[in-house]
């Protein structure tokens, strides 16, 4: 390839967009180097998806230690300790960043760490150091949002949380999205009094409303708090925690306040003018259905863009640029039919569309649920149902929405999404011969 600029490719951001993008162009020939300020892995592997999933897995035992007695188990002694789960959970965080620098290395990439500018369209400062290449992919993922209220640095964010000192006894989670549910069944399971402060009424806003109803529910039972249509005032620091001030004139306290209102696009001092790119609301780079700016040479991958905020999904983007640009092989994302998981206590699982979108998409459509209890909830004495949900078309019998909750919904999710994505019709679901004993078999039962 030319080298009339230092490298052919310059990727801005080692997350796992940018990781693999810089994989597949450099497979491809290309000269490519990654400019990181932080960590390889982004955030999915440093302060998010792996690191919570293993939180997850930490507090499911609180439960299955104590069903264990109705299935024959005697323990005694039982205790938590935070430092010992941090820890190790921290370590793997360690092995999966080394992991990720090999690969770039065993595929020829140069990692330049330090903070990147842009000074034109094609010239990168680099901690000092100006780099120029050919195309440049931005894909710098997002960060938490923290609202602009007086004493908000009195807050944590999920960045901080991994890293806590000691457990709090009480939690104040404010948001109502996938990651305050998340950390709130986590934290509760740990024995930390939680409650989530949402300031509308509802939670998950954009999940089909039959399953948040039944985590509202289970969370309620299960001894999580909930407040609504909350606004604060002012954050107080205390001597043993944060007071919380609210517009009405109350107020809370608790020993850890945890932000979860939602992600902004890290475009902030990345010198965008200087390349004359365009960016849109909250300051995510706008880009066309083949990940271009307005910029042709610059693309753009992943969360900085703001459209899907899902780690598979820039890793597809960072794929699908790198095969199109170098590669000789263009192609692009199918942004229908993307599964999603909330990892809360009990899990949700969804694909396609919700029942009320299929109704305004379809018109008419048929809807069949399966409301149970699950077998080992059965034994051990936990009166917790799951719910699963088909929406089809009634005009072609195919099924265009799936939704769930209950235990492993993601894991049963996920092969349902190769059904809904290859169109098929509910007859071919009852067609298909159920797994029994199992909880997915219900898919394949309900009439």
């Amino acid at each position: 390839m030319s080298r009339t600029y230092d490298y052919d490719l310059l990727v801005i951001g080692a997350g796992s967009g940018g990781v693999r993008a810089a994989r597949i162009a450099a497979g491809h020939g290309a000269k490519v180097a990654v400019a990181e300020e932080y960590r390889v892995g982004g955030t999915c592997v440093i302060r998010g998806c792996v690191p919570k999933k293993l939180l997850v897995y930490g507090a499911h035992f609180a439960e299955d230690l104590v069903d264990a007695e109705r299935f024959g188990w005697q323990l005694q002694g039982k205790a938590f300790d935070w430092p010992t789960l941090r820890d190790n959970v921290l370590a793997e965080v360690d092995r999966l960043n080394g992991l990720y620098k090999n690969t770039l290395a065993s595929h020829e990439v140069t990692v330049i760490e330090g903070h990147a500018r842009f000074v034109d369209a094609h010239r990168v400062d680099i901690g000092g150091k100006t780099v120029s290449a050919g195309h440049i992919l931005i894909a710098t993922g997002a960060r938490p949002a923290v609202p602009d209220v007086e004493g908000a640095e009195h807050g944590i964010t999920s960045n901080e949380i991994f890293h806590l000192d000691r457990l709090p006894k009480s939690m104040i989670i404010a948001g109502g999205g996938y990651i305050a549910n998340e950390f709130a069944g986590v934290f509760h399971e740990f024995g930390t009094s939680v409650t989530l402060l949402n300031r509308s009424d509802k939670i998950l806003r954009e999940w089909e409303p039959a399953l948040v109803d039944r985590l509202l529910t289970i969370s309620l039972a299960k001894g999580l708090n909930f407040r609504f249509n909350c606004r604060l005032s002012r954050i107080e620091k205390t001597e043993s925690g944060v007071r919380l001030h609210f517009v009405d004139g109350g107020t809370q306290d608790a020993d850890q306040l945890l932000w979860a209102t939602g992600r902004v696009p890290n475009t902030e001092g990345l010198g965008l003018e200087a390349a004359g790119v365009e960016t849109g609301a909250l300051g995510a780079i706008l880009v066309d259905e083949a990940n271009a700016t307005n910029i042709k040479h610059i693309h753009a991958v992943g969360d900085v863009t703001n459209r899907v905020q899902l780690t598979p999904v820039a890793i597809r983007e960072g794929h699908a640029f790198a095969d199109s640009v170098f590669g000789n092989k263009p192609w692009r994302v199918d942004y229908r039919c993307i599964p999603s998981a909330v990892f809360s206590n009990p899990p949700l699982g969804s694909v396609g569309l919700t029942e009320a979108q299929a109704r305004d998409e379809c018109g008419s459509v048929r809807v069949y649920t399966s409301d149970f209890r699950p077998m080992k909830n059965v034994l051990a004495g936990r009166n917790e149902r799951a719910l699963y949900k088909l929406i089809v078309d009634a005009s072609t019998d195919v099924v265009v929405g799936a939704h769930m909750i209950g235990p492993d919904a993601p894991e049963i999710l996920q092969a349902v999404a190769i059904a809904v994505k290859a169109k098929l019709t509910k007859a071919q679901f009852d067609d298909t011969i159920a797994l029994h004993p199992t909880m997915s078999e219900e898919l394949v039962l309900m009439r």
